[in-house]
């Protein structure tokens, strides 16, 4: 067994472990971390596990992964505060901005696009063509994979039908079946499963550059539990173990080697505020 297949193995053993994370997992000094799912389950267990378990034992906050089956599953633990750190970009709304989430950090990785894709072979060439057609996205709570392209091809008056996958892998095992004839992405993601799993892709329509997701910590966290935690994952980078663990978990999911975490006021996340202003209101 290489060690891609015994990584995706493990992080399946523990993803199934998390879901079961008991409610009041707190109340034995756990704090839990809900990633948005960009990546198949086991995938995004086995991206985090690691880093998590480094911030645990260098912050002394014990961090537990708590991840639901979709990233809208995930999400639904967060607006149920049912955990205290979160990677997301789908708190940004004016509504969700009510319930006290802080921005502490970002990962350090390019600018990121939502863009609608087709497979390389497609004989579809403009997004004009999609009229009537199936369009697959991650999730209805991908902000930039699902509502900014979404919205994209309303403002166009291109009539889709919808289709969701459960996550990017989920959406993009879909496109390249033929079951779907475009799918709404982050660039970034489609640009790692493509590595991962020899795919080409031609892309029809890609938005302006924003910022990767946010680490956010509820309202309910101590600030000496906060900060403990920005600085374990700012200076993550900088330490030697740290920064191996970054890059043999980066270099795993398609991610580049570079990639950290650094911190934030928040104030980078401006375009995703913008967007609700505009939206169509199904998809605010």
């Amino acid at each position: 067994m290489n060690l891609h297949d015994l990584l995706r193995r493990i992080g399946l053993w523990l993803a199934a472990a998390f879901l079961c994370t008991p409610v009041l997992a707190q109340e034995a000094g756990v704090y839990r971390f809900s990633p948005v799912n960009q990546y198949g389950i086991n995938l995004t267990a086995a991206y985090w596990n690691p880093i998590i378990g480094y911030v645990s034992e260098k912050s002394g906050v014990k961090l537990q992964l708590k991840i639901g089956r979709t990233s809208a599953d995930t999400t639904a633990f967060v607006l149920a505060q049912e955990v205290e750190f979160v990677f997301s970009n789908h708190l940004f709304s004016p509504e969700r901005e009510q319930l006290g989430w802080r921005v502490f950090g970002r990962r350090q990785t390019p600018a990121v696009h939502a863009q609608i894709v087709v497979p390389a072979d497609s004989p579809i060439t403009d997004l004009a063509a999609l009229a009537g057609k199936e369009v697959v996205f991650p999730g209805p709570e991908a902000l930039v994979s699902y509502k900014f392209t979404a919205a994209h091809l309303m403002a166009r008056q291109v009539e889709f039908k919808t289709v969701f996958g459960g996550n990017t892998d989920g959406a993009l095992a879909q496109l390249y079946s033929g079951k779907a004839a475009a799918a709404g992405v982050n660039s970034q993601l489609v640009e790692g499963y493509a590595r991962r799993e020899d795919k080409k892709y031609r892309v029809l329509w890609s938005s302006p550059p924003v910022h990767d997701l946010a680490l956010m910590a509820s309202a309910k966290v101590p600030e000496k539990v906060r900060q403990a935690v920005i600085q374990a994952f700012v200076g993550m980078h900088q330490d030697p173990k740290g920064r191996d663990i970054l890059q043999q978990a980066s270099v795993h999911v398609g991610l580049t080697a570079a990639a950290h975490f650094m911190a934030s006021d928040g104030s980078e996340y401006s375009a995703y505020r913008d967007f609700y202003r505009t939206a169509p209101a199904s998809l605010r």
